[in-house]
């Protein structure tokens, strides 16, 4: 009965909130560690039960793996009170473990357009790394997005690209000159590239070494190359987006724009992910409020 009920709620998830292949991936192994853990079916836990399960978990794991553990069971038990498969239940009162909120590097302006213009166009492979970088910075996209794009998202008359986000929720997200640049570059060799080894069909975007699709792990080792290059450490495809979203902000972009740019569904998301240091939020005081450009009086103190 229990794989019953787990197969049903994997399925809503698939169907209904059309979540990735990778989120439902997750959802499983967390789902099916916490009914191996118990010795009774998930109708008839308690809240003790669950606690027991999260003391386990404390002893093994980090708290941020515990916390999205315990969002999995919780979101799985919320399924099964609006099928009407429980009348009620305790277990969604306990809380999940306090997180600290620690904020991704961020790239001075400098250092990510060093680094997006250190893949310098030399052969088919390098101009691949370049578009790679270029929309990774340039248009704020994740890791799985860039290489989830197909030749038929990118719009470049317009410079628009269709991006497939978490989800399945699709968006169009503006991208650069430099970026157009690198992708017309880019496309004719991809289809001599292609031709050389024999296929016409592939539609993604950028292509890895044998014709097929780049996968987000080999994106994460050449972001981490050209990275390592510049002396530039702990650089990852998601420090880009975040300095995109942080190098808007500090420009005066607005959040809610950066928002659909990122493709959040939530505004406190993007609230997370774009912070300011004080001494910027200091500045644009001192230059846009009234407050602070009004000429001193004689009650101002020196």
């Amino acid at each position: 009965m229990s794989e019953e009920l787990l197969e049903a709620f994997l399925n809503h998830l698939a169907h209904e909130k059309n979540y990735s292949a990778h989120t439902l991936r997750a959802y499983r192994r967390d789902l099916e560690d916490y009914l191996r853990f118990l010795e009774k079916s998930p109708e008839e836990a308690e809240l003790a039960d669950l606690r027991a399960f999260v003391i386990r978990l404390r002893r093994k794991v980090s708290a941020r793996t515990v916390a999205r553990k315990l969002s999995a069971v919780k979101s799985f038990y919320r399924f099964l009170l609006r099928r009407g498969l429980l009348r009620e239940t305790a277990l969604l009162a306990l809380s999940g473990p306090r997180l600290s909120r620690d904020l991704p590097r961020v790239l001075t302006v400098d250092e990510a357009l060093k680094l997006v213009e250190n893949a310098t166009p030399r052969d088919f492979w390098t101009l691949r790394d370049r578009v790679a970088l270029e929309l990774l910075y340039g248009a704020g996209l994740r890791a799985s997005e860039v290489c989830g794009l197909r030749v038929n998202d990118l719009h470049l008359e317009t410079r628009l690209i269709r991006v497939r986000g978490k989800g399945r929720r699709e968006r169009l997200v503006p991208f650069g000159r430099k970026a157009l640049e690198a992708l017309r570059a880019y496309l004719p060799q991809r289809e001599s590239f292609l031709s050389a080894l024999g296929k016409h069909r592939e539609e993604h975007l950028l292509l890895n070494r044998r014709g097929g699709p780049l996968s987000p792990r080999s994106l994460q080792r050449i972001v981490k190359k050209y990275a390592a290059e510049l002396g530039l450490s702990d650089v990852h495809p998601h420090v880009l987006r975040h300095s995109f979203a942080t190098h808007l902000l500090e420009s005066g972009a607005d959040l809610r724009s950066i928002q659909e740019l990122l493709g959040h569904s939530r505004l406190t998301t993007t609230e997370r992910y774009t912070h300011l240091d004080f001494g910027h939020l200091a500045r644009v005081y001192d230059q846009a409020h009234p407050r602070a450009l009004a000429k001193k009086t004689q009650y101002d103190k020196d």
